[in-house]
């Protein structure tokens, strides 16, 4: 049986956050690129999150940088959405490596796919992220991949009652055609190998959202000159007070 561990510090207490700024300098682009007023102000809605969700660890000790990236991971996401929730998330649950649908690491089982995922059923309310994974994603800054931003978005994806690729708590309803249109075009771009666009954003409308938002994110001036209508429609729905 996986041993689980908690991180969560008690309410009552309110840990200084003054040392996050160099684990997150040196670790987060996003918040590096920020001015001092907005790197307060994400490490407030960083520390707001924590309180909000558990983190649990399965077969290892939990560390601080952990926590930090997964809460920036959430945080990059809806930073431009002060008031933010996700309200279809109570818990994260974090393994050492990549995992297989019963959570099955190495030793413990075969078919280790999985990076991250938003669980469903007994793991509803949950999200099961790859440490390997999670670290790497804040490590290369080339590969256009960040797990735990692509299963933040996920999340994102199904605060509306379904995971569709058509984020319609961020997306105004006449662009959701234009979304749609424009996501069959590159899906069938991707799938020809015509596009920079990592191969498994063609494998569904759920995950083009999913890695075009990787993409966005992880390396947004690459998308503007490469993808500049995805780019233009990924920026109203992340950041609608910059477009």
């Amino acid at each position: 049986m996986p041993i689980f561990h908690l991180f969560r510090k008690k309410k009552e207490e309110t840990p200084s956050t003054e040392h996050w700024d160099e684990l997150l300098i040196d670790h987060v682009p996003f918040f590096k690129r920020l001015e001092a007023r907005d790197r307060l102000f994400f490490k407030l809605r960083m520390q707001a999150f924590l309180e909000e969700i558990e983190i649990e660890t399965i077969d290892m000790e939990p560390s601080e940088l952990d926590a930090l990236l997964i809460a920036a991971s959430a945080i990059i996401l809806v930073f431009q959405f002060p008031d933010w929730h996700y309200t279809n998330l109570k818990t994260v649950i974090l393994l050492p490596e990549h995992f297989n649908e019963n959570l099955e690491f190495e030793g413990h089982g075969n078919g280790r796919r999985i990076f991250g995922m938003v669980g469903t059923g007994k793991w509803n309310n949950k999200m099961i992220l790859s440490k390997e994974a999670l670290y790497h994603g804040f490590k290369n800054d080339t590969d256009k991949l960040n797990t735990a931003i692509h299963e933040f978005v996920h999340l994102i994806d199904k605060m509306d009652g379904a995971i569709d690729g058509i984020p319609k708590v961020l997306m105004q309803q006449s662009c959701m055609l234009p979304w749609i249109n424009l996501m069959h075009e590159e899906m069938e771009r991707i799938n020809e190998d015509k596009s920079d666009i990592r191969s498994y954003g063609g494998t569904g409308k759920i995950e083009f959202f999913a890695v075009a938002a990787e993409y966005f994110f992880t390396r947004p001036k690459l998308m503007k000159r490469k993808h500049p209508d995805i780019y233009k429609k990924l920026s109203k729905c992340f950041t609608p007070q910059n477009t």
